[in-house]
Parts: structure tokens; C-alpha cells; sequence
């Protein structure tokens, strides 16, 4: 002590010396202090947290909390140290300590921000399926919001030396102005928290949103935007807003149900409808799905013929088996003794309107499989089979004739013609 009161004697002539030399020591003061924060209070503060936290511990001290809060401690040292040094003008003192104070809060605000995003990895990390079916990140940076806006509001004046109040109450002046700002946000807000409630969208769900060209999985859900990874591997972003004012189709239904839904229809030729003969139903009887139901057809009919018969009605009333009836019950009886086709939904194969691209025949039914790769070759299983076996029944696929159907019609019609006038030209003139 003697020595250093022996060194201001000495400067005591030169004030900027003195100065200089407990700036030094200031300096060199918030060096030591911030080495021992960051190496021994951080240290401690992560050993508690991980005696406390155990298995979460890593999602804390991976978000930079602790070092935030360490940083703390030296700005505080500038704060009180300023005070202790002399020869400064009147005007340092109150910046610096402004400006430390503006730090400090600063970086509480960038920590508390930073334990934010902690907790919420902890969410999904502790129930990754609530995480996905509720998800807080939206209320989670709506938080951070209204932290970061406090946070300014208080730097602010701490830098101008003002009354934190005061400059609140002058915000209510600018709330027009706020609202026409935060207008996304608040809009944002809003619809997250519908959808949460409402449980209408989750990470994971596959949504189709073609106005903003989304069709694929929802990878993430935030305060203002929802991304979407396409098919194409592509992402869209789409404003939380629009979910909520505008109709997006969720598939989560068709996976939780545990079916997805074939409705496809076979176009047939209206010309190879007919009925068919005695000898074509006996030769169908061959087919195991059909022989029931060509036996209760035919006592059907049996029984009404002869009623029509005793009343003495034309034969011209008497009711047949059509092929595309028969058609009809075979397919529906392959769809109930199919394994892969979902027996416990609903199960039809139905005459739509004909026109002029045939009459359609249309298969609606389900899946057992929801997977897409897995449907599309159960679907093309059961439509495979039912093209191939078309003919068994005397029907055709009508199908619009394309160049080598034109070019075979008039090669016929050609042939035709020669063969009927070449005898005329072979036979010998009078």
C-alpha cells in the first residue's frame, strides 16, 4: 500500500496520469472478473444444472444460457468501477454507466430469450408425440416478442435517462401504429392458437394447399409461418394467417382410420353390353366368386318368368343376366375376398352416367395399407386383374381410336374391296 500510496504522490502533478492508470486497473479488473465468470461461475452454474436437470441439462447449457449470464457480471463491475476513477469529465461517468446498464440488460434479455429456446427443445425432447400434436414454439416466440420489445423500451431509457413509464405511456399514442406493424403478428398469433385448440394441424400431417401450391408434410410450425416440404422435396412457406382464413386439406384423418380410399372407374364399350346365353352362364359357373350368385340369379329369374308365363305375358318380358351384371357382382365378390383391401369400410362398385367416352364402372373402396408406395400397387393389383379378366364376360374397354385403330379400319375396308372386285376383273369378257 505504501508503494502505490508513494505512486499517486508521485503523478499527483499529472491528473491524465492517474486516470490512465486507474482506467488500467479498471480494464484490467473486468478482464480478471469475466475470466472468472465464464470459467468458475459458469461452471458451477452448469454443474447445478446438471445435478438439477439430469437428462436436460445438455438443451440448457447447449443454448448459451449460463453464458449469458455470466457476461452479467462484468458489465456490473463497469457499472460500480466507473465511480472510482478520477480526473473524468462530468459527462463519462452517467454514459458509461448507461451504456453498462443497457448491456446488462441486454444480455439478460438475450438470456432469458436463449432459456426460451431451452425449453422449448426440452418440450419435444421429453414428449416428442405431444410436442408434434401441441406444439409451443409460436407462443414460445410470441414471448420473446413482448421480451425483446420490454427489453428495448428499458435500454432505451436507461441511455436517455428517462422514466420507463413515461415512454410506456407514450406507446398508447402509438398503438395504431403498433397494430398496423404487429399486423402479421397479431393475425399469427391469433390463428396458432386456433389451430392448437382446435388440434388442426401438427408437425408431421400431410396437407394439401393448392391456392399456395403445398401439397406435402407440415416440418415445422411457428408463430408467423408453417413450412411445408412437397413431394418434390421443394418447401413452401405459408403465413399461419392463411391457414386460418383460407381451406387446407389435412390427410391425418385418412391415416388415423387406418384405410385410403381407391374410387377409380373401368370406361366400358355400351355396344359389347348384352345378355348372355345359357352356355355362358354355365361356362362363368367356373369362377368360385360368382358361382353363388349365378345360382340365386337364376332362381330369381326362374321364379318371375314363371309367374310372367302364367299371366300369360310375351316372352319380351321376361327378365336375363346381362354380362356386365355378372361383371358387376364378380368384381365386387374379388373386392371382398381381396386381403389387402379393407373389408371393414364402406364398399361398392356402381353404373355411373355413360357417355361419350363410355360407361364407367367405378370401384370405390379401401386399402388396408395407408402407405402411398404400398396403395398405388394394391390399386394397380386389382385393376390389372379385373382389365384382364374383362373378356371372360364379353366385354370390352372403350377406349378412343388412335392412329393404328384408323389405319387397321381402313386397311380392312381396302381388302375388303379388292377382294370383292377382283373376281369381277379375273372373269373372261364376251
Amino acid at each position: 500500500m505504501s508503494y502505490f500510496s508513494h505512486l499517486f504522490t508521485t503523478l499527483e502533478p499529472y491528473p491524465w496520469a492517474i486516470t490512465t492508470l486507474q482506467l488500467t486497473a479498471l480494464l484490467l479488473l473486468v478482464w480478471l472478473v469475466n475470466v472468472l465468470a465464464r470459467h468458475l461461475l459458469a461452471r458451477a452454474l452448469a454443474r447445478a444444472a446438471r445435478v438439477a436437470l439430469t437428462q436436460w441439462d445438455e438443451s440448457l447449457l447447449g443454448k448459451g444460457v449460463i453464458g449469458r449470464i455470466a457476461q452479467v457480471v462484468p458489465a456490473l463491475t463497469v457499472y460500480y468501477g466507473i465511480t472510482f476513477v478520477s480526473g473524468l469529465p462530468p459527462m463519462v461517468v452517467p454514459v458509461v454507466r448507461g451504456i453498462a446498464n443497457a448491456y446488462v440488460v441486454l444480455t439478460i434479455a438475450l438470456a432469458i430469450g436463449n432459456l426460451l429456446n431451452a425449453l422449448g427443445q426440452v418440450y419435444e425432447q421429453r414428449d416428442p408425440e405431444r410436442a408434434m400434436a401441441r406444439p409451443i414454439k409460436g407462443y414460445l416466440q410470441l414471448v420473446k416478442i413482448i421480451l425483446y420489445l420490454v427489453a428495448t423500451i428499458l435500454i432505451i431509457a436507461t441511455l436517455f435517462n428517462r422514466d420507463p413509464l413515461l415512454l410506456l405511456s407514450g406507446l398508447g399514442a402509438m398503438t395504431a401504429v403498433l397494430l398496423l406493424v404487429f399486423k402479421d403478428t397479431l393475425l399469427s398469433l391469433v390463428a396458432s392458437i386456433q389451430l392448437s385448440t382446435h388440434d388442426m394441424l401438427r408437425v408431421g400431417d400431410w396437407i394439401e394447399m393448392p391456392q399456395l401450391n403445398a401439397d406435402g408434410f407440415a416440418i415445422d410450425i411457428s408463430l408467423h409461418t408453417v413450412k411445408v416440404q412437397n413431394w418434390d422435396k421443394t418447401i413452401t412457406t405459408i403465413p399461419t394467417w392463411r391457414l386460418i382464413s383460407e381451406s387446407f386439406k389435412n390427410w391425418r384423418g385418412m391415416f388415423e382410420s387406418g384405410g385410403r380410399r381407391i374410387k377409380r372407374a373401368i370406361y366400358l364399350d355400351q355396344t359389347s353390353v348384352r345378355f348372355l346365353t345359357p352356355e355362358e352362364r354355365e361356362r362363368l359357373r367356373r369362377f368360385a366368386l360368382i358361382d353363388g350368385y349365378l345360382d340365386r340369379k337364376r332362381a330369381e329369374l326362374e321364379e318371375y318368368n314363371e309367374k310372367l308365363a302364367a299371366e300369360g305375358k310375351d316372352p319380351v318380358n321376361t327378365r336375363r343376366v346381362t354380362n356386365i351384371g355378372t361383371f358387376r357382382a364378380y368384381v365386387q365378390a374379388y373386392l371382398q375376398a381381396h386381403p389387402q383391401i379393407h373389408q371393414q369400410m364402406i364398399m361398392l362398385v356402381r353404373q355411373l352416367q355413360p357417355g361419350p367416352t363410355g360407361l364407367p364402372l367405378e370401384i370405390y373402396c379401401f386399402t388396408s395399407s395407408t402407405a402411398w408406395v404400398e396403395y398405388e400397387s394394391i390399386q394397380a393389383d386389382v385393376f390389372d386383374h379385373l382389365y384382364a379378366i374383362l373378356p371372360e364376360f364379353g366385354l370390352r374397354v372403350f377406349q378412343q381410336p388412335s392412329g393404328a385403330d384408323v389405319s387397321a379400319a381402313i386397311g380392312a375396308h381396302v381388302r375388303s374391296f379388292v377382294a370383292a372386285v377382283e373376281p369381277a376383273h379375273r372373269a373372261p369378257h364376251p
